[in-house]
């Protein structure tokens, strides 16, 4: 009797047996589901995140941009202008623009009897189309350095020593400091000195404390018989993705007379500064 009971509970514990075996394959299962799932994640982890936009979204309006005192003292305008005719002068006029969220513009002229003032502002906000690599304000940045090298200029950086000069190349020598009432040193005997009222050229270069990074152009056009020397001063800087371009010319009726290097550039400096705080707002 006990050997028949035996024998009829064998088939139940295979089933048993069985069943559990299916439960621990498909955990096995579940868990090399958990594991692929895992790598996954961890291989999109690893790719970086793209660039944040630059800070400027949109322009501000060009022929608005300068305050109408500045543009008083920078284009004096004629005593003969009606009121409609100065405020039209003062109004400017917009450059053509196929996008006005990305380059916008606005140009003034002034002319009286003694002299011929004319200014331009450009705004220009950069744009990187491979954000996955390069910012908007990197991008902006390698913008302003092609502009810099085009004027050129030097980019700022740290001034060579004397013992990078190839061998064998002539060492430049500083000019000696012109001599007061008498001849510069190291001129030729009878060679007239420099002059204390000579006006003082500033002369290009790049400039500090003007938006992130700036330079300026001062160009004066060449002497004759006839025409008056003009001046431009031609001020570029950059703030984040936006780089604003200030050209300010002063052409004197009369020949004889020429622009002040200190004045004009003085008078640019002032609205490339307004300009700054203005793109702060």
């Amino acid at each position: 009797m006990q050997r028949k009971a035996v024998r009829r509970a064998l088939p139940g514990i295979a089933m048993l047996t069985a069943l559990v075996a299916g439960a621990a394959g498909l955990t096995g299962c579940t868990g090399g589901s958990g594991t692929g799932s895992t790598s996954d994640s961890k291989a999109g982890g690893n790719q970086a995140a793209p660039a944040q936009p630059g800070k400027y979204r949109i322009l501000p309006a060009p022929c608005k941009a300068a305050d109408s005192k500045r543009l008083k003292a920078m284009l004096p305008a004629a005593e003969s202008l009606t009121p409609e005719q100065r405020d039209q002068l003062y109004a400017g006029t917009a450059d053509a623009s196929y996008d006005g969220d990305r380059r916008v513009g606005c140009r003034w002229s002034a002319q009286t009897p003694e002299e011929t003032r004319l200014l331009s502002v450009d705004f220009e906000r950069v744009v990187s189309y491979d954000r996955a690599t390069t910012s908007d304000d990197d991008k902006a940045h390698q913008v302003y350095v092609r502009q810099l090298t085009d004027a050129k200029l030097p980019f700022p950086g740290p001034t060579a020593s004397p013992s990078s000069t190839p061998a064998g190349s002539p060492t430049p020598s500083a000019p000696a400091p012109p001599q007061p009432g008498g001849v510069g040193a190291g001129s030729p005997s009878g060679s007239p000195s420099t002059s204390p009222s000579a006006p003082v050229e500033l002369g290009s270069r790049v400039l500090d404390g003007l938006g992130t990074e700036a330079f300026v152009e001062d160009k004066l056009s060449p002497a004759g018989a006839a025409a008056a020397q003009s001046r431009t001063v031609r001020m570029v800087f950059r703030t984040s993705n936006v780089i604003v371009t200030l050209e300010y010319s002063v052409q004197p009726a009369l020949p004889g007379t020429v622009p002040s290097s200190a004045e004009t550039q003085d008078r640019t400096r002032q609205l490339a500064q307004a300009l700054v705080e203005r793109l702060g707002e």
